[in-house]
């Protein structure tokens, strides 16, 4: 347990910093093709597939809601960078949000059980192919949006579904690296689609939107949603006599996220500007 939660935390400062890079890039131009060749965007990439390693680490160690919540600290991380890099200040309801992103996302990762995670069934993935082909239908819808949360919420689904891809993926502790196993497995490819509808929509929910604001909303969805599929098709273990604290945690982070949903946008070009009009 305490391999996995390890490798869940440098995950949590991987993606914290993909993110920012990402941010940087998107917030500097309008087109997709220009974004996809920006070095700062391409930097994030790399960072972003580190961190991925250190969650798949982590998720053959843990249960999904554990390590999704361990992700999701990324919240408090990006709120202090925003403010360092941007000199973006918070309002008073941005820092109760980030606050009770954290406080409700520590509670659900402290609820987690000892117990090794769950196999996978048949029916886990057709319910995973079918969740996929929905998010690639609501991304379209609300594409072109002028409100990020949307975006945000549909690439904390996305990327939820490859850490639950990931699981369903069978591995014999045993066995050697085989390509070829992989490659026969439904599972492999849903980890690349996921990845493809979460990475899109998180890319443009930071070009039109706010860092912090984006984060929250995208890191709660990435916790919340594989943490329920989790529990309910895996058997993921909660911590006797910690469903109800497990349950007010999910309420928490949920309320800090719509506290931060109408973040201000922040003030790019310009480091340590230190207020947003």
């Amino acid at each position: 347990m305490l391999t996995g939660l390890l490798f869940a935390f440098c995950a949590t400062v991987l993606n914290t910093g993909a993110g920012l890079l990402q941010s940087a890039a998107a917030q500097q131009t309008t087109s997709r093709t220009h974004l996809a060749l920006r070095p700062l965007y391409v930097a994030g990439l790399v960072v972003d597939g580190l961190g991925w390693i250190c969650t798949v680490v982590a998720l053959r160690h843990l249960p999904v809601f554990a390590v999704q919540a361990a992700l999701g600290l990324s919240i408090a991380l990006t709120a202090v960078a925003t403010w360092g890099i941007y000199g973006v200040r918070l309002r008073v309801m941005d820092r109760l949000g980030v606050g009770a992103c954290v406080l409700g996302l520590g509670v659900v990762a402290a609820s987690a059980g000892g117990e090794g995670p769950a196999e996978f069934s048949g029916t886990a993935i057709v319910v995973l192919a079918s969740a996929l082909a929905a998010l690639a239908v609501a991304a379209i819808a609300v594409w072109r949006l002028t409100a990020a949360w949307p975006l945000a919420l549909i690439a904390g689904l996305g990327f939820g579904g490859t850490s639950l891809a990931v699981r369903a993926v069978h591995v014999s502790p045993d066995a050697a690296f085989d390509v070829g196993q992989l490659a026969g497995q439904p599972a492999t490819y849903l980890i690349g689609l996921y990845w493809v509808v979460g990475i899109t929509c998180y890319s443009r929910a930071l070009a039109i939107g706010n860092l912090a604001g984006v984060t929250a909303v995208f890191s709660v969805t990435e916790v919340i949603a594989p943490g329920l599929v989790g529990i309910v098709l895996l058997g993921d273990p909660i911590r006797h006599g910690w469903v109800i604290p497990f349950a007010a945690g999910l309420v928490v982070a949920v309320a800090g996220v719509v506290a931060l949903a109408n973040a201000p946008t922040q003030v790019t070009g310009h480091r340590r500007r230190r207020h947003v009009r």
